[in-house]
Parts: structure tokens; sequence; C-alpha cells
């Protein structure tokens, strides 16, 4: 049986236009995330097919700024897994409403991303499978041919301090921060100021990445105490 449509009806092609205008935002960051990259010694193809694996804007600054202030992979990777977690108790809830053997759900499974999941909620535990897929085909095209072009582009932007690109990874986790103390509440603004001291108090002597990743984890046991009481 059919998902119900919802709002602005379903389908793919609907889906997809619904996520064209958050294309052009994550088209945007995708190619500053390429310069900043590139300007990391990444290289041309490196940066791309990081992009297309893993196709998340979070944990793949996540990553070049622990790798980029001279942090150990495994923190790196930690400091990714720990901000793409969210996607699993996504997924669990969207998994009734995608088709086919293991590996087409798993490949659907992709499409899972904040904000096409968000336009497929319909309420009530439901999900409209087709608009989310449609909503994410173009936030994935534009976050990979984004990445491109800032790749390519990184020879002609070689200065990214003297064009303020240095400041793109701060400044977005820091919109992530706003937009999570904003809905979270008075438990939300207890963890993040608790991880952010944590970090301050780590980060003169600690290895970089470190107070990143010490600071995630306080901040998420802190958030399923409060859930849990």
């Amino acid at each position: 049986m059919r998902n119900e449509a919802g709002r602005g009806g379903g389908g793919y092609l609907a889906g997809a236009r619904a996520g064209l205008p958050f294309a052009l935002v994550v088209g945007a960051v995708a190619i500053s995330f390429g310069v900043l990259a590139r300007s990391l010694g990444w290289g041309v193809l490196a940066p791309i097919v990081f992009s297309v694996i893993t196709f998340s804007a979070s944990a793949q600054f996540a990553v070049a700024a622990v790798l980029g202030a001279g942090g150990g992979v495994f923190a790196a990777i930690a400091a990714a897994v720990l901000l793409n977690a969210r996607f699993l108790p996504m997924g669990v809830a969207v998994a009734p409403f995608l088709k086919g053997g293991p590996l087409r759900r798993a490949l659907e499974g992709q499409a899972v991303v904040d904000t096409s999941w968000a336009l497929a909620n319909r309420g009530g535990g439901r999900f409209d499978r087709e608009y989310m897929i449609g909503a994410t085909i173009p936030q994935a095209v534009a976050w990979i041919g984004g990445t491109a072009l800032g790749v390519l582009g990184g020879d002609v932007v070689s200065d990214v301090e003297r064009l303020g690109l240095d400041v793109i990874f701060p400044a977005f986790f820091l919109a992530l921060l706003v937009v999570e103390l904003r809905s979270g509440g008075k438990r939300a603004i207890v963890a993040a100021a608790t991880a952010a001291a944590l970090a301050a108090a780590l980060v003169p002597f600690a290895t970089p990445g470190v107070p990143v990743l010490a600071a995630s984890c306080v901040a998420a046991l802190l958030g399923l105490r409060g859930r849990s009481s």
C-alpha cells in the first residue's frame, strides 16, 4: 500500500522539488568543504571520494577539522561516528517503509538525511519513502558536485584565510549548536555548556581531536541521562 502523500503531494518528483532549495545551501557548503580539504593537502580525488561514500557535512567537517589540527585518524573517525549516530534512530523509524531485500534497503537507507527525513515525515510514525528519496537526490548531486567544484577551484582560491574560508569549520558547528539549543531546552544548554568547558580545559595539553571527542561523549551521555530521567 502506498504511503500517504501528505503535504505537497507524494512521489519522487515532488520530493525532488522540495529538496531543491536545500540543495542550493548544500552546494555552497560543499564548495567550502572542497576548498578547505584541498588546502589541507588532501589532493583532488580524496575529498570527492569522501563526499561520495560519506555524504555527511557534519561528519566530513569533523574529520577535516581534527586532521587539519594534527589529530589522529582514530579521533577523527570517532568524532564523525558520534556526529552521525543520530541516523541510527532515524533509520529505525523509516525502515518499515523501505522496499526490497537487504541490499536494496541498504541503498535506499542512504537517502536518510536530516532534511529529507523531516520532509518525508507524515506524523504518527509514517514516512513517504518516495518523497524522501526524491528530496535527497538533488542534495546528493549538490554535495558531490559542490565538493568537486571546491577542489578544482582550490588552486584559484589558494589563500583561504584571506578570504575568511578558514572559519567555515567553526561556523558550521556553531550553527548546528544553535539549532540544537533552540529545540533542546534547558537540558541541551546544560549539556552544551558542560561539553564546552571540558573541551576548553583539555585543549592546552590534549592531542588535537581528543577535546572534541571527549566533549561529544559527555554531551551525549548527559542527553541520554536527561531523556531517561
